[in-house]
């Protein structure tokens, strides 16, 4: 992409969401790779009623008007842009402005815009073995660098000239271990969770060993299954057995201090296996 000779381009901050088509505004205005976005007036073909006034509809005009609200919006500042809360939109990074502009307090209306460089949250890349293309999906098109957010700064991704950074590799790939190892210790069975019993009800996990765990269910009986054989379910986001793996029930009368039973109107009613 390249602009005009002629102009001098301002820099701005936005927000743009990312599908499969690309990188969209926030209303929904498609950003084309290598294609420079140009303002259309949509006020000026629109009549009706504007939180509880009338509105007439203006002459055409080119894109931005002094008086109207048309054109190709960006933060004047990276700080008023942050302190808006912008970035939880989505991906961010900064446009430059060209054509005509209105200048506001803090932005601008412009009237031709395209990406300078785009900044990308560190969760919008889960850790992947596919090439770093592939992940970036049609961002790479735009011919822009990209960065990955970080707490302190951004660190560099891709650019435009020599593709893919070790650097911004190294980070993804760290961040990753960090996902895989909150993941997995969110998986880990614990005193306290609850399985389901597939077919039969939920018990409250009371002891785990390497190759046991002993379940309780509401306070009738005891339940003993293969550790092994306890698959975690991400569509219920729960612990699940197959009621063939449970070894030995007991019943019970009286349920120890130490156990919490957490019982739940969609379970089913509890008995021993």
């Amino acid at each position: 992409m390249s602009i005009p000779d002629y102009t001098s381009p301002i820099g701005g901050y936005r927000v743009w969401t990312w599908g499969n088509t690309g990188l969209k505004s926030l209303c929904g205005t498609q950003w084309r790779p290598g294609q420079a976005l140009e303002a259309r007036c949509k006020a000026s073909a629109v009549t009706g009623t504007v939180v509880g006034r009338t509105e007439k509809a203006h002459d055409t005009h080119d894109a931005p008007e002094a008086n109207c609200t048309c054109g190709i919006y960006a933060a004047k500042t990276f700080d008023h842009f942050s302190s808006a809360g912008y970035q939880r939109y989505g991906i961010h990074g900064q446009v430059y402005l060209w054509g005509k502009v209105v200048e506001h307090e803090l932005g601008y209306r412009a009237q031709f815009a395209y990406p300078r460089y785009l900044v990308l949250p560190p969760h919008i890349l889960l850790p992947s073995s596919a090439p770093i293309e592939d992940r970036l999906g049609g961002l790479v098109a735009y011919g822009t660098n990209i960065f990955v957010g970080d707490d302190n700064s951004n660190i560099t991704l891709w650019t435009a000239h020599s593709g893919s950074n070790r650097t911004g590799l190294d980070y993804l790939i760290e961040i990753g271990k960090e996902y895989c190892d909150r993941r997995h210790r969110d998986r880990i069975l614990k005193k306290g969770d609850l399985v389901a019993v597939v077919g039969r009800g939920v018990a409250i996990v009371d002891h785990v060993d390497s190759e046991w765990i002993q379940a309780v269910v509401l306070n009738r009986c005891v339940l003993r299954i293969v550790r092994k054989c306890i698959r975690w379910n991400r569509h219920y986001m729960r612990w699940e057995a197959n009621p063939r793996h449970v070894s030995r029930q007991t019943e019970m009368r009286n349920m120890p201090a130490s156990v919490e039973i957490l019982a739940s109107p969609f379970m089913m009613e509890p008995r021993c296996l």
